[in-house]
């Protein structure tokens, strides 16, 4: 019998998809619900499981092929393997002798994402490992990819070395499965115990972080972690050596004073790659200085109405949403209906066309270990606060984890940046293009201030405005960033939209 595969509903007013990804090909065998292929549309990434355990008999829709809702993808013959290809698929199964090659290939990139560069190895040729252990780590011009293995077996051949290029459909590595997958489970039991990575705790650290330990000699419970729940970076590997090697270095600089060479300088440089995708932060800042007519304007807000609001019903809020309520949300909202009244802000320049956007895309700047981030909240005119607060901390969450897709950083309309989680009193805002404007935010801080004849202390915020000055003017820029304070100062403004 044979069940055709079809393209799931993909969600309100999308009516069709891009087949991106075919994880199996025709003659394999597949078990129900098995991931066959992955689909693309304009806001997510779909995944299309087998619906019956059997043999994948034919693809209809290839790769790169634009598919409508519920049209015909493959068939899947159920039960025992197709004719042609038995034997094929029988000794792919077969785990007593000798086992199977499975190829390791480089996994989904992203939309326009054509390559990447293999940054680490995670395991050596020879290894044993386990289906979904890590076995490299990807750099791309956005994020960083962690390819697991395809199947329990040896690592019998690495094809990609470290700091190699590959396209988006390379092959990695080759892993024996079978007797090698048999063997696994035993070597772990026979081999010592890992020290944890960072101390007791649970958590398992960054991959990266692990390798850059080994190679070190440090065990975890001597670098401090800043990933979430305390996960070690690579960053924090390398912070702790600086800070080891500054500690070893005074006692003995002062026992034998001498005069500085430049070989001396020479010798305590330490000449590292630029991953990409700090290179692509360090091309795109300077392309926006290059290409937009930039300039900022501030103001200074006064936090009071927001703090006591946020006070009084943070508890309730986090009661009924089960999220915190911030003053990010606040900010969102606030720059939303200033956007309204000044649209310039939220459009784009294409040539000689001002591309003005009926819908706020908003870009929330996250700071990780391997740099700057911009997850966009989609439709936020269209959010609630509990709504908003829920996208930017999953969106936190997930930039901070290095799990964030190509689609999740593209497409906003505007910027928000929160220096002040750094410290910072004051700053001028890079464009984040095609955009027009960006908001910096900055450090809460007690200052004097004359309010009604009197002095008194107010907790106040410097805010920033960059603007690409070739379609927003002066005026509008700063009535943007006078209803940005109004609305904070009286958040009711917002409620009356006014």
């Amino acid at each position: 019998m044979t069940s055709e595969v079809r393209v799931p509903t993909l969600g309100e007013s999308v009516t069709e998809a891009t087949v991106a990804t075919w994880f199996k090909k025709a003659g394999d065998t597949v078990a129900v619900d098995e991931m066959l292929c992955e689909l693309e549309t304009d806001k997510v990434t779909v995944e299309v499981p087998s619906p019956v355990a059997g043999t994948l008999s034919e693809i209809v829709a290839a790769e790169g092929e634009t598919v409508g809702v519920d049209a015909l993808l493959a068939m899947v013959s159920e039960g025992a393997a197709a004719p042609k290809d038995a034997p094929k698929a029988k000794a792919a199964q077969a785990p007593a002798k000798g086992g199977a090659s499975v190829d390791v290939m480089v996994p989904t990139l992203g939309e326009s994402v054509s390559e990447a560069t293999v940054s680490t190895w995670f395991k050596k040729v020879g290894d044993t490992v386990a289906q979904d252990e890590m076995l490299c780590e990807l750099e791309t011009d956005k994020v960083s990819v962690e390819v697991p293995s395809p199947a329990a077996g040896v690592l019998t051949e690495i094809l990609a070395a470290e700091g190699s290029t590959v396209d988006a459909k390379a092959k990695l590595a080759v892993i024996a499965s079978g007797e090698g997958a048999a063997a696994a489970p035993a070597a772990a039991a026979s081999a010592p115990a890992a020290a944890p990575s960072a101390g007791s705790k649970d958590v398992e650290d960054a991959p990266s972080a692990k390798k850059a330990m080994a190679e070190a000699g440090l065990s975890g419970d001597q670098v401090a972690g800043s990933g979430r729940d305390g996960r070690v970076m690579k960053d924090d590997v390398a912070k702790a050596l600086a800070a080891g090697k500054t500690a070893a270095a005074a006692p003995a600089a002062a026992a034998t004073p001498r005069a500085p060479s430049s070989a001396d300088d020479a010798s305590r440089e330490e000449r590292v790659k630029m991953t990409r995708l700090r290179q692509t932060i360090a091309k795109r800042l300077k392309d926006s200085q290059n290409t937009a007519a930039m300039l900022t304007t501030y103001n200074e807000v006064d936090m009071t109405e927001v703090m006591a609001l946020r006070n009084e019903y943070k508890d309730l809020f986090l009661k009924k949403h089960g999220v915190k309520l911030g003053f990010m949300s606040f900010f969102t909202k606030a720059c939303v209906h200033a956007l309204r009244e000044v649209p310039e802000v939220n459009a784009e320049v294409d040539g000689t066309d001002i591309v003005y956007k009926n819908f706020v895309h908003m870009g929330i700047a996250a700071g990780t270990p391997t740099g700057l981030v911009v997850p966009v909240i989609r439709d936020t005119d269209q959010m609630s606060f509990a709504d908003i607060e829920k996208a930017i901390a999953e969106k936190g969450a997930r930039a901070r984890d290095g799990k964030l897709s190509m689609a999740e950083m593209q497409g906003g309309t505007f910027t928000i940046s929160n220096g002040g989680v750094y410290g910072s009193l004051m700053s001028s805002p890079i464009l984040n293009p095609p955009q027009s404007g960006i908001l910096g935010m900055h450090k809460i801080q007690d200052r004097p201030m004359a309010i009604n004849g009197q002095v008194v202390i107010r907790p106040m915020m410097y805010l920033a405005l960059s603007y690409d000055h070739r379609i927003v003017d002066g005026k509008g820029a700063v009535t943007f960033l006078v209803r940005v304070k109004e609305a904070l100062e009286d958040p009711r403004r917002l409620l009356m939209d006014l």
